[in-house]
């Protein structure tokens, strides 16, 4: 494939870090952009620090990967949860998860775009969520995750005679950190959700990044504007978290 170079947000753990080292193995120059950098980062991967939530320092890293790099892949993986029923929402909740999963992309987006035209190739692949369906305790995050879905569809319209796919991998519940911040690990409740699900078990991060690298293929430009619900089946129909 040659010369492939894949930004990360969230590349540091969970379902970034596994498809970090899906990428990797495949001969990817790899950046992750966390909030932190991680302790024991994979061989090869550049790890940079930023607070996604942070629009100013967001411009900063993205001009600073853009000048240093010729990015093909833009992977938008990072993600909060911020759960609460309506009663205790706020709007700031809104401005702040759409910073994160929809400012952040955009800003990233803008800056390795250049490179991506000039190439006449690019992939942008977003980590949605089966949450964009409605899930109680989600206001603001499933409207921001839902709201990946409108700006994947409008970028994929828009991008596509340039060569540049825009995609999402909506995952469902998936065996992550962000998942037992929310249902305790080893629980009843985790078992019991696993059962409920279609396939009868929760996802793991392989089976998310397989779906993002299907995505990544520089031979895959004939899909784009996609959402693919990566979810045990629990998009068909109704599922309560």
């Amino acid at each position: 494939m040659g010369n492939l170079t894949a930004v990360i947000t969230g590349g540091s753990k969970g379902i970034g870090r596994d498809l970090a080292e899906a990428m990797l193995a495949e001969g990817y120059t790899v950046i992750s952009i966390a909030r932190n950098l991680p302790e024991d980062a994979p061989d090869g991967m550049i790890s940079v620090a930023c607070d996604l939530l942070d629009g100013d320092a967001v411009a900063k890293v993205a001009a600073k990967i853009a000048a240093e790099h010729k990015v093909t892949h833009l992977v938008h993986n990072a993600g909060l949860i911020w759960p609460n029923l309506v009663e205790e929402a706020e709007p700031s909740d809104i401005t702040g998860l759409a910073q994160l999963h929809l400012g952040a992309a955009l800003t990233l987006l803008k800056a390795f775009l250049p490179a991506m035209k000039t190439r006449g190739m690019g992939r942008v692949l977003f980590n949605g969520s089966r949450a964009a369906l409605g899930v109680p305790t989600r206001t603001a995050y499933s409207a921001t995750k839902a709201g990946i879905i409108g700006m994947a569809r409008t970028w994929a319209l828009e991008l596509a005679p340039h060569g540049i796919t825009v995609n999402v991998v909506a995952p469902g519940p998936v065996r992550t950190d962000n998942f037992w911040g929310i249902v305790p690990k080893g629980s009843d409740r985790e078992a019991d959700l696993a059962a409920k699900l279609p396939v009868g078990r929760l996802g793991e991060v392989g089976d998310i990044t397989r779906a993002f690298m299907f995505f990544a293929d520089p031979r895959n430009g004939f899909v784009t504007g996609q959402t693919l619900y990566v979810c045990g089946g629990a998009s068909v129909g109704t599922l309560s978290l």
